[in-house]
């Protein structure tokens, strides 16, 4: 490839940060463009990663013709609209998780990308991941035989955040099922598909939002146990047990750098690091699928995003829950 894919970023929080960081590691990409809300912050941004232009609003980075793609790093409430927004300029789109607040939105940006005729993926960086890429194939080949149980957890705590931020404001969609519960839910619709049935239940914080939720999804065979929570922490070492072995996904398991392997009696572990923190791998993706004239990714698309959006609106209907 002998052009540079130029990206630019909307929403200038911790992610970007760790995103545009990764971004410096893939030949074949080069951060061009930022934009936040605040035109100071977007030049303190832009100066301090090397972007050769910086807006103080969105729709500027939308117009500009020297942008290619456009990452949304933006709260969750805001992925749809400035999503739809920068692919009716024709811009290419990495959206971060969740790539909407609900199926209805979902379905709107991919019908978006599809009337435009422009590339869209949801930023679900552990679908990208080499060690995750490596338990689907062992799953997959019956390394461990028929696979009868899954257990997959994400908490930290985070109750003592501003109720007005993210995390526990009911107006961002805050809570942990978006935010991380997504995860436990993605790795069990990766390796199992969709289940039968869902049963999911939920406590909640004193702002509305929801700070945990235990979520069992029954397939014909074998059973996946799921958790978020913000208020502990677990461990995040993911289990998948089948009837010849047991594949541990070693914390955190949604980065993984290795994973182990238990069989007759022996447990080995195998490293398989990451580049960088881990956002290589799907910017590798997203800049493939480009160069290759695709306008979805095969390894998530848009029907797994929609899919896992359908998931994610089960748990919240079994638990009662509301954004």
């Amino acid at each position: 490839m002998a052009q540079k894919i130029r990206w630019g970023i909307v929403g200038l929080g911790k992610i970007a940060t760790s995103f545009v960081n990764d971004l410096k590691l893939v030949e074949h990409a080069e951060l061009t463009a930022v934009a936040s809300r605040s035109q100071q912050k977007a030049e303190a941004f832009a100066k301090e990663h090397g972007a050769r232009f910086a807006f103080g609003d969105y729709t500027s980075l939308f117009e500009h013709d020297r942008v290619d793609v456009v990452y949304i790093a933006t709260p969750h409430t805001f992925h749809a609209e400035l999503a739809i927004q920068a692919m009716q300029h024709k811009k290419h789109v990495l959206c971060e998780k969740p790539m909407g607040i609900s199926l209805e939105e979902v379905e709107r940006m991919v019908e978006t990308a599809t009337a435009q005729k422009v590339f869209l993926m949801e930023a679900l960086w552990s679908r990208f991941n080499p060690t995750i890429r490596k338990v689907k194939q062992l799953v997959e080949s019956g390394e461990i035989g028929r696979v009868r149980y899954l257990h997959a957890d994400f908490a930290f705590y985070g109750l003592d955040k501003d109720p007005k931020g993210r995390l526990l404001n009911p107006s961002l969609a805050g809570g942990s099922l978006l935010d991380i519960g997504i995860y436990p839910i993605f790795l069990a619709y990766l390796l199992f598909g969709k289940p039968q049935e869902i049963i999911a239940r939920a406590k909640f914080h004193s702002t509305g939002v929801e700070v945990q939720t235990a979520m069992l999804f029954e397939y014909e065979d074998k059973q996946a146990i799921l958790y978020s929570g913000l208020g502990n922490t677990s461990q995040m070492r993911a289990e998948i047990s089948g009837e010849d072995g047991t594949i541990f996904i070693e914390p955190r398991w949604h980065e993984a750098q290795a994973y182990s392997l238990s069989k007759n009696g022996e447990e080995t572990c195998f490293d398989l690091p990451a580049t960088g923190k881990g956002y290589t791998h799907e910017i590798e993706e997203v800049i493939n699928c480009i160069a290759s004239g695709k306008l979805q990714s095969d390894l998530w698309s848009h029907q797994n995003s929609m899919e896992l959006m359908q998931l994610i609106e089960a748990v919240k209907r079994q638990a009662d829950i509301a954004f």
